[in-house]
């Protein structure tokens, strides 16, 4: 049996930039303390947090993002 720990869930797509204006990064829309701390959150917040993403979207201009 390993002893290998199973891989945690996140929300990065490797693009990692932080618009200073909203304060997420432009790729996975999470918080620079959230990046940080991201591997020592449980489980459920991780989880929580990820739900909460997509919303985020909003707070970027959209030209910061390509769509205008």
């Amino acid at each position: 049996m390993s002893n290998v720990p199973a891989p945690i869930a996140t929300p990065c797509v490797k693009v990692c930039m932080v618009d200073g204006e909203s304060g997420l990064c432009l790729g996975c829309y999470r918080t620079l303390p959230e990046i940080a701390g991201w591997a020592r959150l449980d489980e459920a917040l991780r989880a929580r947090l990820m739900l909460d993403l997509p919303a985020r979207r909003t707070r970027i201009s959209p030209h910061k993002l390509g769509l205008a």
